[in-house]
């Protein structure tokens, strides 16, 4: 009976999935997309909504990260529905901005559109130009290449430099690597653009003999007592982790964010298993929550093994 009841959810989604489909098939991308910045005019006209017409692009900050996330929790799921939904709510804080800059008279979402067009185009010189490339490897050397010259032609409009090859020679490869990224995802970057123009380790074995080195020097300077030196040493150690999952192709933020979710999952399953005893947990002993930790991870271990089974039903 529960397969069946799979089965039937499975079929469900689908359908639903299809009329989706089928309902957006009588207009064309572009089509829906004049509607969705029609929507978004309307929200912020004066007759609009108060709370759109309040929005700035500060008060915004927090939602286009918040959405960002949810499309990546979207992806993980499995569920089409809920991907494109997602999607769609990040969209919509781009077409958000772009209104509000369009009512500055500072740009537009066409421009927006544009921009990115014609960067693609420019960046794959080995598509839509004469010039070939061999590999992936050679692709993304000459991308970065491409964006220092861009960079030096965008200092030559500013008034600082002529933008010649001589000024996006002087650049850094590192230019462009926002500051204000999650630290994480910010040591990931600057390591993968090293990693590109061949500053990289051979092999894993060299990376984790970093990892051990660090831990080691982590180690001394907690036994000397001297916090400044603690966290700086906490730091390579959290960069040569950084650096290990790129070379391995795992985006460290995205795998910290799934163990965060795994510790909170087996943390709350501690505290039911408290009440279950009648306690909360902080008045439960040590040796007695290590028992509800190695409790949740059995049933987490289960609960993987019958998704696994669902999803191949």
């Amino acid at each position: 009976m529960a397969n069946k009841k799979k089965k039937a959810g499975k079929a469900k989604k689908r359908r639903a999935v299809r009329r989706t489909a089928a309902k957006s098939s009588g207009l064309t991308a572009g089509e829906w997309f004049e509607k969705l910045a029609a929507v978004q005019a309307r929200l912020r006209a004066p007759d609009g909504c108060p709370w759109d017409r309040e929005q700035t692009h500060a008060s915004l900050r927090t939602y286009l990260i918040e959405e960002a996330y949810e499309v990546l929790e979207a992806l993980e799921s499995g569920d089409d529905g809920k991907f494109a939904e997602e999607m769609g709510d990040l969209l919509l804080q781009i077409m958000f901005h772009s209104q509000i800059a369009k009512e500055a008279g500072r740009f537009t979402v066409s421009d927006v559109i544009r921009e990115v067009h014609d960067k693609m185009v420019r960046r794959h010189p080995h598509v839509f130009g004469e010039k070939r490339a061999k590999d992936s490897a050679e692709v993304l050397k000459k991308w970065e290449q491409i964006k220092k010259e861009e960079r030096a032609a965008a200092e030559k409009k500013k008034g600082n430099g002529n933008g010649s090859k001589e000024d996006a020679k002087a650049g850094s490869l590192l230019d462009g690597v926002s500051r204000a990224l999650p630290a994480a995802l910010e040591g990931f970057q600057l390591t993968r653009r090293a990693a590109r123009i061949g500053f990289d380790w051979d092999n894993v074995e060299g990376v984790f003999e970093k990892l051990s080195e660090e831990a080691s020097e982590l180690r001394e300077a907690v036994s000397s007592k001297d916090t400044r030196r603690t966290e700086e040493e906490m730091g390579d150690l959290l960069f040569a982790a950084v650096n290990l999952a790129r070379f391995l192709h795992v985006d460290p933020e995205i795998a910290l964010k799934k163990a965060n979710a795994k510790f909170s999952l087996r943390f709350r399953r501690m505290e039911d298993l408290a009440v279950k005893g009648g306690k909360v947990l902080a008045d439960v002993p040590r040796e007695k929550m290590e028992e509800f930790w190695e409790t949740a991870k059995r049933a987490e271990k289960i609960d993987t093994a019958k998704s696994a089974e669902a999803r191949e039903v």
